[in-house]
């Protein structure tokens, strides 16, 4: 008995969706086309299906999509018409505040190191050490990289991407949600890295930020409630170094007078395409694409190449 009954409702729910559909009750037109219920289900349908395929993400308005593959996002900033500031609430209790993601020593920080640029700031730690998420969010890459290491990138609602790098262990995979505190990872030495330590990164739309900006590193915590945005926040990517590491320039844009950021890197002995590449987090073909060379081209000591 209960299994005929199990099947009348089958049945009616099958008839239900049906009928909702519109297969046997909106019938096409004479002509063959399609009547109007079809088309406005269809748009429906559609449009419902680009709604759920991005507001699974956080930060959907932010960003045109979800890569678990490419390290840093492709659709970066504009920096040259980049004028009004954007207000970030950071600290916002409906999503579970803030927690510090190793509570050890600063060994460095932001900014730039034998003229390489240093877009984080180093934590130390010990390998095995248990690493936080700072932020409630949904974890973006969870993998392997040669400069990073071990990398967990977790998005956050509010268009903040953490980057935790140098791990001796994943313990969340690309697509997990997570809260702020959730163990990520276990501290490490892997990747381009000199000693046990947690290289933690602020990114918004692929641009660094300086975390001391929004975290006191001495006390744990956060320094502010709001992140405020703005071209002075950038200021870095205008600031040249001359002593042969990376630098970045202003120039013209196509001549109409509008700034555009290109950076450069001062070839040094011992250099090679793919080592730069790895370096700056792109590949050998687009530096040869940027700079017109080919992967054969010797390069010489001090020439300045295009790295983004």
């Amino acid at each position: 008995m209960k299994k005929r009954r199990n099947i009348f409702i089958l049945a009616c729910v099958l008839f239900g969706l049906n009928a909702f559909a519109g297969n046997p009750i909106s019938p096409l037109s004479n002509n063959n086309e399609p009547s109007h219920k079809d088309t406005v289900k269809a748009d429906l349908s559609k449009a419902l299906s680009v709604n759920d395929s991005l507001i699974r993400f956080p930060a959907y308005d932010v960003y045109t999509d979800f890569d678990t593959s490419v390290i840093h996002v492709v659709e970066k900033m504009d920096l040259a018409n980049f004028k009004d500031s954007i207000r970030i609430l950071v600290n916002d209790p409906q999503y579970c505040g803030y927690t510090h993601p190793f509570k050890g020593y600063t060994t460095s920080n932001f900014g730039y190191r034998h003229g390489q640029p240093h877009f984080g700031v180093d934590i130390k730690l010990e390998i095995g050490d248990s690493v936080h998420a700072a932020f409630e969010g949904k974890v973006r890459i969870a993998k392997r990289n040669k400069s990073y290491g071990n990398v967990v990138i977790i998005r956050h609602a509010n268009g903040l991407e953490t980057y935790y790098a140098h791990l001796s262990k994943l313990l969340v995979e690309a697509g997990q949600d997570v809260d702020a505190g959730t163990i990520i990872g276990l501290g490490g030495n892997t990747g381009h890295s000199f000693g046990s330590h947690l290289h933690f990164e602020v990114r918004y739309k692929g641009m660094p930020i300086d975390p001391n900006e929004l975290v006191n590193f001495a006390e744990y915590k956060l320094k502010t409630d709001t992140l405020v945005i703005s071209r002075k926040t950038f200021d870095y990517a205008s600031k040249r170094i001359n002593n042969g590491g990376g630098s970045y320039a202003v120039k013209t844009n196509g001549g109409k007078g509008k700034p555009a950021y290109v950076r450069y890197y001062n070839v040094r002995k011992g250099d090679s395409l793919s080592l730069i590449a790895r370096r700056y987090g792109t590949t050998v073909t687009l530096l040869c694409r940027m700079n017109g060379i080919k992967t054969t081209t010797n390069l010489q000591v001090g020439r300045k190449l295009k790295v983004g």
